[in-house]
């Protein structure tokens, strides 16, 4: 395992972290799936345990992920151990119709935080960040007000915001000019790479970089077909109907020629895309079992000027417009 520094913190973490959303369970928002389908705790503690026997040192959740059972289980395996770096996300929460309700409330982010640190066990959360906050919870300052509060008190370390799926940039940018926080965790990968000139961006000030969806929902590993279908409490039940799925498929036989060319599986193949750029500091792919700690850990490599220009020019000619397809799906 490589390890990269985190910004200008004092953090170093391990270049592939451990994606916890899945393991939170299917937890539903009123009819809403939020989460990934059934796990089990089993398997999910055994993946925890042999990602961190791999080298992985980094750990994203969100108090959201399972209503709050991602959170529990990394702080079952882990407790206050300081050989592990923790993060995690407040400001989804459910309103009283078990509607998502988006809240960054100055009382709710500390409410929140303390619970968090309750179900990690923990002294402190090592980076703590906004969830999807959006410019207008920004520039109402309340939920700074807390971030700030909550670090003075070293209850959390360091914080950042989480950035919108589809536009990272208002948010990053306003983040940016105030020198606030301390990271960004944004969406990077072979399909949808609206963040391409934001990561540099970031790293020359001093923000750690966090890449999420490595593989779109799983989409680059190559083990959907075009008869794959989702259960309604999977959120790809949603996200990925037939037709964006079939698609999706089609134009991601492009990528072939390169991945037999490097002689890596399509998993390995889309993380080293992310971790050719120098400036992420970590990637987190979602992991569940044991076996998929091992398969987002091996074989990676770092892909030639000439292939990673090439791929970023198929997302302008082909995958550019797949993307604007799934923003329109939700």
């Amino acid at each position: 395992m490589n390890y990269r520094k985190f910004g200008s913190t004092e953090l170093t973490v391990s270049e592939i972290g451990f994606g916890a959303w899945a393991i939170g369970g299917p937890a539903m928002a009123g009819d809403i799936p939020i989460g990934w389908g059934d796990v089990d705790d089993e398997t999910s503690v055994k993946a925890l345990n042999k990602s961190f026997d791999l080298g992985i040192n980094f750990f994203d959740t969100a108090d959201f992920y399972g209503l709050g059972h991602s959170e529990e289980l990394i702080g079952k395996v882990f407790g206050n151990s300081d050989k592990v770096i923790v993060a995690t996300k407040v400001g989804h929460r459910l309103a009283e119709d078990e509607s998502i309700l988006l809240d960054y409330s100055k009382d709710y982010i500390i409410s929140a935080c303390e619970q968090s640190l309750r179900r990690f066990n923990r002294d402190a959360i090592d980076y703590y960040q906004l969830h999807s906050a959006k410019l207008q919870h920004l520039e109402n300052g309340e939920c700074i007000e807390a971030m700030e509060q909550l670090r003075e008190q070293g209850k959390i370390k360091y914080w950042g915001l989480s950035l919108n799926t589809f536009n990272p940039y208002p948010e990053a940018e306003y983040m940016m000019n105030h020198k606030l926080g301390n990271g960004f965790q944004l969406v990077l990968n072979i399909i949808n790479q609206r963040s391409n000139e934001l990561v540099d961006a970031c790293s020359d000030n001093g923000y750690g970089v966090i890449a999420r969806m490595p593989i779109q929902f799983g989409l680059l590993t190559g083990k959907f077909d075009k008869s794959t279908r989702f259960n309604r409490n999977d959120h790809r039940f949603f996200r990925l109907p037939p037709e964006i799925l079939s698609k999706s498929l089609d134009e991601l036989e492009l990528l072939n020629p390169f991945i037999e060319k490097y002689g890596i599986s399509k998993t390995s193949f889309a993380l080293s895309f992310i971790l050719t750029y120098k400036n992420i500091s970590t990637v987190i792919p979602g992991i569940r079992t044991p076996e998929q700690a091992e398969s987002n850990t091996s074989d990676l490599t770092v892909l030639s000027d000439d292939d990673f220009l090439k791929i970023q020019n198929l997302y302008e000619s082909n995958y550019k417009t797949l993307l604007d397809l799934m923003e329109k799906q939700g």
